[in-house]
C-alpha cells in the first residue's frame, strides 16, 4: 500500500505540532522545517483542520496546534481522513457465479478488507508513540532508516530535526 505525499505531509505536520506542545506554530515555521511549501502546508492544515486534528488561527498570534492530546490521535485516523480509501474495480461491481454454484467474492471487497486490514495495523499506533520515538531518538515501528526519514541528533535536538519526514 502506497501513501499519497499529502498523507505524509499530514502526519509530519502533527508530529511538529505535537513535538510543540501547547504552543501555537506559524505554518511557515513548519514549512521552513519539514520543507514544504507554505501553500502545501496551508493545503494540509486546512484537511487536518476541518478533519479536528488541529487548531487553526489566522492573525498575527495565530497559529497551528493539536486539538486533542497526541496519544488521543491514532495514524489510522489521520489515514483515513486524508487518503481517498474508495478503490473501485471497473467491471466487477457485481458478484458473479462459478460453474459449481458458489460465489465469488467481489474484487473490490477483498481490496477492502486488505486495505482495512493495513489501516488497523496503523491504528495501533498514535502520534505520541512517533513523537516519543522522535525525542529520544529510537525508531517507531513502521519507521525506516531511508534517507529523509526521522533524523536524531545524539545532543538535545530541535524540532527542526526531530519533524523530518516519516512516511
Amino acid at each position: 500500500m502506497r501513501l499519497t505525499k499529502t498523507t505524509s505531509h499530514a502526519v509530519r505536520i502533527l508530529l511538529d505540532c505535537a513535538l510543540a506542545g501547547d504552543e501555537r506554530t506559524k505554518v511557515a515555521d513548519i514549512a521552513k522545517r519539514l520543507n514544504i511549501t507554505q501553500l502545501n502546508v496551508f493545503k494540509v492544515v486546512g484537511l487536518l483542520s476541518h478533519a479536528g486534528f488541529v487548531e487553526a488561527t489566522r492573525g498575527r498570534y495565530g497559529g497551528v496546534r493539536l486539538s486533542r492530546r497526541a496519544n488521543e490521535i491514532h495514524i489510522g485516523e489521520v489515514v483515513r481522513a486524508i487518503e481517498s480509501t474508495n478503490i473501485e474495480v471497473a467491471g466487477l461491481e457485481q458478484r458473479r457465479r462459478t460453474r459449481y454454484g458458489d460465489t465469488k467474492p467481489q474484487l473490490s471487497s477483498i481490496f477492502d478488507d486488505a486495505l482495512e486490514a493495513f489501516i488497523s495495523v496503523l491504528d495501533q499506533h498514535n502520534l505520541a508513540d512517533l513523537a516519543t520515538a522522535a525525542r529520544s531518538g529510537n525508531r517507531s515501528p513502521g519507521v525506516s532508516p531511508r534517507r529523509g526519514h526521522i533524523k536524531m541528533t545524539s545532543t538535545k535536538s530541535t524540532r527542526a530535526t526531530q519533524a523530518r519526514d516519516i512516511a
